[in-house]
């Protein structure tokens, strides 16, 4: 590469670098914490300066050493303080498969039925079906669901624990999706 080329891409490298600084304005910002190196990153020398840098100089790419210093694991996850009263997670977790209390949307129109076979819901979560008429959908427990239909949408609340058959007719074939409910 030649020297007018280094020069612009060293310029191009300390722009990059100065556009975050310059579009927080005048806002202060936090340090970020740091911990102190660890043993394996301390029995490699830091890289030491070789001279004096010149104002528009970037630095080199950071070692190894550099690396493993600045990185750390991530934070353990702890329940927060709660706020207005409302009840803290339940110390069992949910299966990581399985979603929350949230609409799930099944839009018809751009859905292969035959490879959507189950879901997982917290109690609470919806199942939305959009694109279908009244009365096609159907389900196996209706005591553990309350459901309600209007223009082409069927929206399945799940208000109790359990496992639902939602049956859903399509181009003359029944397609069953398995919906498990888990405790919230």
């Amino acid at each position: 590469m030649t020297e007018p080329g280094r020069r612009r891409a060293r310029l191009a490298a300390a722009l990059v670098l100065l556009v975050p600084l310059t579009a927080c304005g005048q806002q202060p910002v936090a340090p970020l914490p740091v911990r102190p190196p660890t043993a394996a990153a301390t029995d490699t020398p830091p890289p030491t300066s070789t001279g004096p840098t010149a104002a528009g100089s970037v630095p080199g790419p950071p070692t190894p050493a550099t690396l493993a210093a600045t990185r750390r694991p991530p934070a353990p996850v702890r329940p927060g303080p709660t706020r207005r009263g409302t009840p803290t997670p339940s110390p069992t977790p949910r299966p990581s498969a399985c979603l929350g209390p949230v609409r799930y949307d099944l839009v018809l129109a751009d859905t292969e039925l035959s490879q959507f076979t189950s879901l997982c819901l917290t109690v609470g979560g919806v199942l939305r079906i959009q694109g279908i008429g009244p009365g096609e959908v159907t389900v196996d427990r209706e005591e553990l669901v309350s459901h309600s239909y209007e223009a082409g949408v069927v929206d399945i609340r799940f208000v109790r624990a359990g496992t639902v058959a939602v049956r859903i007719p399509r181009d003359g074939v029944t397609y069953t999706v398995t919906v498990v409910a888990v405790p919230a």
